[in-house]
């Protein structure tokens, strides 16, 4: 049974996990003075980089985009993975076994061991082939990639490959590399008969299929001799790494391009896939040997964040029965996307890779921008089961077609398709306006197509000056708003140094000094809302290693980028003693301030006061005076 990862084994792993390291693997990285690094920003387009990493508070943020966290957030958003998914992957790597809550489990090391042995299998496998494709044997395969418009570098780009005819070629190589015929059974790429285990690919075309984090778990083959008589394409079966029904070709190259478009393309073949990604179309992917499913649409929403602040999905289909019927299954599947959904339909037939080949990359890039409403094809595809040129057949049309007109999601668009369902049927429009209404009343009743979408899968986002923010049992839009502190007030401006020192460099302040800036007082709403989120972390004895992430746990939601921001930070020295000199210099900066704040008080109090009323009052005002002075002497001198 899965179960809850213990907090303390996640903040092992967090700790143990150098944040730069992951980020390298995306990113090139550059010094931005001491600890802090830099570089263009994975997740969104710019030339100047103002993607900020500070590995020794294990944090990133983007001063451009906003986006920001600690490495396990970051594997997040760029491999889609899940919480408990990207924990135990790092868990894996360090080979550190994770403890579960209420007796539930993870992957054993054992389980973690065997899956590891088959990801490496297939790596081998992978570049096998790849290496296969340049041999004499291979020219059938290299002239089937440049009759389809393919050269080597899109055979690289792509990974193809060539499994050479013959019964134990992969077997052979895999064995040399210390693989038992155990392990090899279970990776799918061998079939078994009666003298043991043999190539399951031989003599053909192969593509790698690989999952979100581009690691390769199956294979795609298609035959190309003529005296090969299995199917004209073979796949991997169904192993442990490879489920069919929940992989996409292609996901690992398009996955940013569909999350930073909000577009998904679903084509019908791997060499569709690499004529749309040659031709611009970058959001491209492929089913490997299945229909377009649940489990396709869950990987899908999570690449678009399908929440209802737009996006797009859109199906290529060839205009044969074939495809029509393809479409159709699509549009049953439609209430799972709030996405908006579309179908590309090319009317002489011809599927994305012919399309380039024969009239080049334009024509695939105005093929998807000649889309169509998913549900304008689906209504005109039922229309033509009925007989329109007779009174029954008008009155049936518009039965199976009102439903669909009532569901479509943009309330500006349903009145004008009820028009052109009225124009396509012949009939009178307030007729068919009722029959809509109608279907629309029924399908709210009764929990139709569209009962999902209101759910709470959706959620809206909102941007300006103030973010909100709410503690539990707050009313939605009863939250209190955060102003942004303005960088240019010179008061707001020393908070957010004090804090960001406090954040990056907690081991610099002395005890004295802690307690110093426990006592002290922020001005700006957002900053005192991250001081009492220092105050709390601080006070559960949080480890260093997880001291910004304890910290950002503690602000209210829609300041924890702020808090990340002010982590990252890049502070002013090129040295470790310059370093210490600017922290030292800021926090008697701030106390300072709060020494001047406390003197400005009593010399309030002093003004208000008649000192004959309450001399020993007066007297103990005017000594704290002077040790508030005393004390903004010592800061100075320091």
């Amino acid at each position: 049974m899965a179960g809850l990862i213990k907090r303390e084994d996640i903040d092992e792993v967090r700790a143990r996990t150098n944040i730069k390291d992951v980020v390298e693997g995306y990113v090139t990285l550059r010094s931005a003075g001491v600890g802090s690094y830099k570089g263009l920003c994975p997740f969104h387009d710019e030339r100047s980089p103002s993607f900020h990493v500070r590995p020794q508070v294990g944090s990133f943020h983007c001063f451009g985009c906003g986006e920001s966290g600690d490495v396990i957030s970051f594997i997040q958003k760029m491999d889609h993975t899940t919480f408990t998914e990207t924990v135990e992957q790092l868990a894996a790597k360090l080979g550190y076994e994770l403890r579960y809550e209420d007796g539930g489990h993870g992957p054993s090391r054992q389980e973690v061991g065997r899956r590891q042995r088959l990801l490496d299998a297939h790596k081998l496998a992978e570049e096998y082939f790849r290496h296969q494709l340049g041999s004499p044997e291979a020219s059938i395969a290299r002239q089937f990639l440049t009759g389809r418009g393919f050269d080597q570098a899109a055979a690289e780009q792509f990974g193809v490959g060539y499994a050479p005819q013959g019964w134990d070629h992969l077997l052979k190589h895999l064995r040399s590399k210390g693989f038992n015929d155990e392990e090899l059974t279970h990776t799918g790429m061998f079939s078994e008969g009666q003298r043991g285990i043999y190539d399951r690919f031989r003599g053909r075309l192969i593509w790698p299929i690989r999952d979100l984090t581009g690691a390769t778990i199956g294979f795609g083959a298609r035959k190309l001799h003529e005296d090969d008589k299995g199917p004209k394409y073979l796949n991997t079966p169904e192993t442990q790494l490879y489920k069919k029904s929940q992989v996409l070709y292609g996901v690992d190259l398009a996955k940013r391009e569909i999350t930073r478009n909000r577009q998904l393309i679903v084509v019908e073949g791997y060499t569709d896939v690499m004529a749309c990604h040659l031709s611009g179309v970058g959001t491209a992917v492929a089913t490997c040997g299945t229909a377009f499913g649940a489990d396709h649409i869950k990987i899908a929403r999570r690449l678009l964040q399908d929440d209802g602040t737009g996006g797009e999905v859109v199906f290529t289909f060839d205009g044969d029965a074939a495809g029509q019927k393809a479409a159709l299954r699509a549009f049953e599947e439609d209430q799972r996307f709030i996405a908006q959904t579309y179908v590309a339909v090319e009317p002489s037939g011809a599927d994305p890779c012919d399309l380039r080949q024969q009239r080049g990359p334009e024509a695939v890039r105005e093929l998807i921008a000649a889309k169509r409403p998913l549900f304008e094809f689906a209504i005109k595809a039922g229309l033509k089961n009925h007989d329109l040129n007779t009174v029954e057949g008008r009155v049936q049309a518009l039965r199976a077609s009102a439903p669909i007109v009532a569901e479509i999601r943009d309330a500006a668009m349903r009145p004008a398709y009820t028009r052109e369902l009225a124009g396509w049927l012949g009939m009178d429009m307030d007729d068919v306006n009722r029959a809509v209404s109608s279907a629309g009343r029924r399908s709210r009743q009764g929990g139709g197509r569209g009962s999902e979408r209101a759910g709470g899968d959706a959620s809206s986002h909102g941007s300006g000056q103030h973010v909100q923010a709410g503690g539990a049992g707050q009313e939605a839009g009863a939250q209190p708003a955060f102003e942004l502190p303005d960088p240019r007030d010179p008061v707001t401006r020393m908070e957010r140094e004090s804090l960001e020192v406090v954040l990056q460099q907690p081991a610099m302040l002395t005890p004295e000094q802690w307690q110093a800036f426990y006592e002290a007082r922020f001005l700006a709403p957002a900053h005192a809302a991250i001081h009492a989120a220092i105050r709390a972390a601080g006070a559960s004895g949080v480890s260093p290693a997880r001291w910004v992430e304890a910290v950002r746990q503690e602000v209210p939601d829609p300041l924890r980028s702020l808090v990340s921001e002010l982590a990252v930070r890049p502070l002013p020295a090129h040295s470790d003693e310059a370093l210490a000199r600017y922290c030292r210099d800021i926090m008697n900066r701030l106390f300072e301030l709060q020494i001047t704040h406390l003197k400005a008080e009593l010399i309030g109090r002093l003004q208000r006061m008649e000192p004959s009323a309450d001399p020993e009052e007066f007297q103990r005002i005017n000594r704290e005076l002077m040790e508030l002075e005393i004390r903004r002497r010592s800061l100075r001198e320091e």
